[in-house]
């Protein structure tokens, strides 16, 4: 198991508002973006937390492939931004809704830990259309960049997407992991915020062999089921005042979901 896999078991997830090149009208300049994440980063980190995700959740409806240029140069200087303030804060990138070259090159140049990527191995069904996984290119792309030290975590039957034909979900974990090379596997619930069947997260702990982490519906009031089971929790939607993705991180919200974590953890 890696060293930084094992050490890190409270991710909170920053949510860009729209950036540059994205479909809304509210889009902000990057420099006012890139202050607001540093400040949620610091939330995070005087919360507790081990580590952070950036994600461009702002830009919503998502593009199914490629990301554009300018979606990769803002997400790159809010990262720097952060790692610039906070080095000792785990980073990892998620450039949604599957760019993982996209977030691979930029936690290659911003020295981020890990990446996450919704679609590593197969295909799903999503309101993208259909989206392919693409390991090899993605690890190809990781050795040309010299960038072993990023690790890849990759959800299973990840939320708003279903499979193509049935699937099963041990298979498809066994592939994530032996074939995908995955350093973490992730489990959702069905949509953003919509908790973890707790059977079905049993399940991929038993067959992973790598670090579980809960990636959605991760709440106060359950973590201490959650993480008798899960290595770590990913959480976004419970770390705003309202519960609701998107909006800014609440300090007082962030401080008690980490001390609950912690309590979980005893």
């Amino acid at each position: 198991m890696n060293a930084h896999v094992a050490q890190t078991r409270l991710v909170g997830v920053i949510h860009l508002p729209p950036l540059v090149g994205s479909a809304s009208l509210t889009v902000k300049h990057t420099r006012e973006v890139a202050r607001a994440a540093v400040d949620e980063a610091r939330i995070l980190s005087d919360a507790g937390f081990d580590a952070c995700i950036v994600e461009n959740y702002g830009d919503a409806p998502f593009l199914r492939g490629n990301v554009e240029p300018a979606t990769v140069s803002a997400m790159t200087a809010c990262a720097w931004s952060i790692r610039d303030a906070f080095p000792g804060l785990q980073l990892g990138i998620n450039v949604l809704r599957n760019d993982a070259a996209a977030a691979l090159s930029i936690a290659a140049v911003v020295e981020a830990q890990f990446i996450r990527v919704n679609i590593h191995v197969g295909a799903r069904l999503t309101d993208q259309g259909i989206i392919e996984g693409d390991a090899a290119k993605t690890l190809r792309l990781r050795k040309s960049l010299d960038a072993h030290k990023v690790h890849i975590w990759a959800d299973v039957d990840v939320k708003h997407s279903a499979p193509l034909a049935p699937l099963d979900l041990d298979q498809e974990v066994s592939d994530v992991v032996h074939r995908g090379a995955a350093s973490a596997v992730l489990v959702t619930g069905s949509g953003t915020g919509q908790a973890v069947d707790t059977a079905k997260l049993t399940r991929v702990k038993a067959k992973a062999g790598v670090p579980v982490y809960v990636a959605s519906g991760a709440t106060e009031a359950n973590l201490a089921e959650l993480m008798q089971v899960a290595d770590g929790v990913i959480v976004g939607s419970a770390l705003r005042k309202n519960g609701r993705a998107g909006g800014p991180i609440d300090a007082a919200v962030a401080t008690r979901f980490a001390k609950a974590f912690r309590a979980a953890q005893k």
